[in-house]
């Protein structure tokens, strides 16, 4: 190889050895920066399993620990049934670790006229008695429920931002069916969406004044930890009916 002549003007000293070790080098550096940026980017492989489907590992009941009142898992699916609660208190399942920006996916199946919901940013403290005193819900609802429904209007729908934003549209499959939630948050963008049944039916500000304001104009007002903390566990209510829950997964988000 003859080393060119603008190389011989820039390099006077360099040998023909030296300089093909130095180009070889440089290729090495920008082909790792390459392969570091592809791997910062998430992918499939990045959901963790938050349930196993096999115990309650990695949950626990709302400030009562191990006390899973109402609650069993069977055929790797998590299910809370009023019946076989002795009604001791609340048995919100919470996990155990707090999550910030993520994407959560699950699916859900709820009973004729059943009641449920999934919360993040719960703080968990001898402060506040259930989770929705400081962490928001998207709701789980049999649809059905006319009742309900024309009481409560569409705030209080199947995935609906309980009680401060309706979905854009209605996509919940009948009681006993399953239904799909991917609940995406995003401080660092702050940007949060759901997509119900593989449509987004919400998109939302999860901090910051447009955030607050909705806040401001619902009964949560009254309540001055809700909806503030940008780190938290990730809960499912149980709420007198009967719920079923499987394939819970989350994306921790760059």
């Amino acid at each position: 190889m003859k080393k060119p002549r603008y190389l011989s003007i820039l390099f006077p000293d360099f040998g023909l050895g030296l300089l093909n070790k130095y180009l070889n080098m440089n290729k090495i550096s920008i082909l790792f920066f390459i392969i570091l940026l592809v791997g910062c980017r998430p992918s499939e492989d990045d959901w963790i399993e938050l349930f196993n489907g096999e115990n309650f590992e990695g949950w626990h009941s709302y400030r009562a620990g191990e006390n899973y009142d109402g609650w069993y898992i069977q055929d790797k699916v998590l299910t809370y049934d009023f019946q076989l609660s002795n009604a001791s208190g609340n048995s919100y399942l919470v996990t155990d670790k707090e999550y910030k920006n993520f994407e959560l996916s699950l699916e859900w199946m709820i009973s004729e006229h059943g009641n449920s919901g999934v919360f993040w940013g719960v703080v968990e403290d001898e402060r506040y008695e259930y989770p929705y005193q400081t962490g928001p819900e998207i709701q789980i609802l049999d649809d059905d429920w006319t009742e309900y429904i024309e009481g409560r209007g569409d705030i209080n729908r199947a995935g609906s931002l309980y009680n401060l934003m309706a979905p854009s549209v209605v996509v919940s499959k009948a009681a006993g069916i399953w239904n799909h939630f991917l609940i995406h948050i995003d401080h660092k963008e702050n940007i949060g969406f759901v997509k119900f049944n593989d449509r987004e039916v919400l998109r939302f500000p999860v901090h910051g004044p447009e955030w607050d304001a909705m806040i401001d104009k619902s009964a949560f007002a009254k309540w001055p930890a809700f909806g503030k903390a940008e780190t938290g566990h990730i809960s499912l209510q149980e709420y007198g009916g009967k719920v079923a829950f499987k394939n819970i997964k989350i994306k921790i988000l760059p």
